[in-house]
């Protein structure tokens, strides 16, 4: 995790907007706090923040190269800045040895800076990783963002009055003034719909880089173009071919994924996913590869120990089948205990809305996500996780059960289709006038249209195709942020094996029978690495991040809308119905469950947060 951002103006004289690029150091300080660098010129100005993870004493960035404008003459500088982790640099490198590149560093910066150098932006098309990262070519006089194929590291933009300015987060946009944190009706829209749309964010005038694209600013103006898409295909690998083909990617993943100059560590949390990462990992680094102890970390509500009680979701608790995992493996294990209290933390709360740089569903799986990255980072600054195999091999249970399959709207608020997750609390006049079920259709119906099909599906393994790719380009993009943002209370570098546009491009054509094997949710994923864990784990049903049972989160959670609603002088109170609040307060059971009460509670306060602490506007 590293942080970069900067300004190019072909109007204004950059080269000593210091203040300013101190701004932007700041700004994104959180992602990167063991060091930084800046490069200012005329035009160009790129600054960049440090989480050093390979070759610690030679990655240093902004890195210089070298570029010969396209008619011949002197060459010019070519500037990166560069966030991330190139798992094939080491190919790569060689390479480029071979086509003459000389290397003065052992980091993949210098690897990306060469690999730019010798075929320019379509570098990206050989770039096996996790990255975000802009290249100024002063030879073109173009800027080139570039991001990785699902988005695992954030990348925002925006067109200003002197030209274009670019960061990790919109939070260093606005506190160097290229942009206000200003949300419209379209950006409230997108916020309350939960259907986070590629390319879009919810600030006006704010956009993001998507997955797998190219944005370019130069003289002539903006200009975009995807260098990766999901291809679709079609699958001819037998049973016995395709469960060796998962696990021989699957390895090949993680292995490239380990490699670190700093500690490693590995998120656990009982189930398959991470047992299998954790499991791989081991045989790499760990004692069975003849190295330390493999570290494992995880997390549980105090109370969920001795008051679980099993949902839809959640069957069991994490706990005892973590326990049987670090038996299984002998890793040095440490357990993060999360309270009630924690939870209702108000720096806590606060904290999580401004890392996001937005109000999100489930706050207080956040806030414990936040503690155990802080309680990670002492002793690793690397976790590898399952995320992605849920989304890859349909382990949800909206892949599962045919209500949630065939619910005309994106399958995991398919439950909530016609009522109101986050937004119950919102003004009905407002909320009648946004249309959100509206929204929510409209984006659902752009998202199918663009699902890789070969046409050649039978109606299951095209609807199947649907759903794994709404997942892959939305769901997950949630599931990235959370770990991207909130791993910055570390600062812990999060990596994800699954999430491998090798495994995906395989897994994403591989027909769903065969995926879905003995009629079982991850059943080959369960096929290709079950020997490699204890049966009570390859057993376990799909158990998502924990929630929060304790009652008195609740209690707390009303306390806290009470204090708000009788803020007059919160901007939030013009959102808030006063007769939704007020039923809410006096009877948690009224309105539209308690489960979407909580919810829209959450909604409020973090509304309030943003508007109270993180100076965000509504022109609504």
């Amino acid at each position: 995790m590293c942080g970069i951002g900067g300004i190019i103006s072909f109007t204004a004289d950059l080269s000593e907007r210091h203040r300013t690029a101190d701004a932007f150091a700041a700004a994104l300080h959180d992602r990167g706090p063991e060091s930084g660098g800046r490069r200012l010129s005329r035009h160009a100005m790129l600054v960049f923040t440090r989480l050093a993870v390979i070759d610690p004493a030679g990655g240093g960035q902004p890195m210089v190269g070298r570029s010969t404008p396209a008619g011949g003459g002197r060459p010019e500088p070519v500037v990166l800045a560069y966030t991330g982790e190139v798992f094939n640099f080491r190919e790569l490198r060689g390479e480029l040895i071979r086509r003459g590149h000389r290397f003065d560093t052992d980091s993949d910066t210098e690897v990306v800076l060469r690999a730019y150098e010798e075929w320019g932006p379509a570098c990206a098309e050989r770039l096996r990783g996790m990255f975000a990262f802009a290249v100024w070519d002063a030879a073109a006089e173009q800027l080139h963002l570039i991001r990785d194929r699902f988005g695992i590291y954030p990348l925002h933009y925006t067109l200003t009055g002197e030209g274009f300015a670019f960061a990790s987060e919109p939070k260093a946009l606005f506190r160097t003034g290229q942009a206000r944190p200003v949300v419209d009706r379209d950006g409230l829209r997108e916020l309350l719909g939960y259907t986070p749309t590629p390319g879009l964010t919810v600030f006006r005038d704010v956009r993001e880089v998507i997955p797998g694209e190219i944005v370019t600013f130069g003289r002539n103006g903006l200009a975009r173009r995807r260098y990766w898409d999901l291809p679709a295909r079609e699958h001819t690998d037998g049973l016995a071919e395709t469960i060796a083909t998962v696990r021989e990617i699957l390895e090949d993943s993680v292995r490239r994924q380990v490699v670190s100059d700093v500690p490693l560590g590995v998120m656990l949390s009982g189930g398959l996913d991470s047992g299998i990462v954790s499991a791989l990992a081991d045989r790499e680094v760990g004692a069975a590869a003849g190295g330390d102890r493999l570290r494992t970390f995880s997390m549980e509500y105090v109370y969920n120990l001795a008051n679980f009680r099993s949902d839809e979701m959640h069957e069991s608790p994490d706990s005892p089948h973590v326990a049987t995992m670090v038996e299984h493996l002998g890793a040095d294990h440490s357990e993060l205990l999360v309270t009630t209290d924690d939870l209702m933390d108000p720096v806590q709360q606060l904290a999580v809305v401004n890392g996001m740089d937005r109000p999100i569903i489930g706050l207080e799986t956040h806030v414990a996500f936040r503690r155990l990255a802080s309680r990670m980072r002492p002793t690793a600054t690397v976790a590898l996780c399952g995320d992605g195999a849920d989304e890859l091999f349909g382990g949800y249970i909206w892949f599962q059960d045919p209500w949630y399959v065939q619910a005309p709207t994106f399958p995991w608020i398919g439950p909530f289709h016609g009522m109101e997750m986050h937004s119950g609390l919102v003004d009905r006049q407002l909320y009648q006038e946004l249309d959100v079920p509206g929204h929510i259709d409209q984006r659902y119906r752009e998202a199918l249209a663009e699902t890789p099909l070969t046409g050649e599906e039978t109606a299951e393994d095209r609807r199947m195709r649907e759903i794994t790719h709404l997942n892959l380009t939305r769901y997950l993009r949630t599931v990235l942020d959370r770990r991207d943002r909130m791993g910055q209370a570390g600062p812990l570098e999060g990596r994800v094996p699954f999430v491998d546009h090798v495994l995906v491009e395989y897994v994403y054509n591989i027909p769903w029978a065969m995926k879905n094997l003995d009629g079982r949710e991850k059943g080959l994923l369960r096929a290709a690495m079950g020997d490699l864990l204890p049966d009570s784990i390859v057993r376990r049903g799909k158990s998502p991040f924990p929630t929060a049972q304790d009652p008195a989160y609740r209690q707390s959670l009303r306390k806290q809308l009470q204090t708000i609603s009788e803020d007059r002088s919160s901007a939030v109170a013009e959102l808030l119905d006063p007769k939704r609040v007020e039923a809410v307060l006096s009877d948690p059971s009224q309105g539209l469950g308690a489960g979407v009460n909580r919810l829209s509670i959450e909604a409020a306060l973090q509304l309030h947060y943003w508007t109270t602490e993180c100076g965000v506007e509504f022109a609504l």
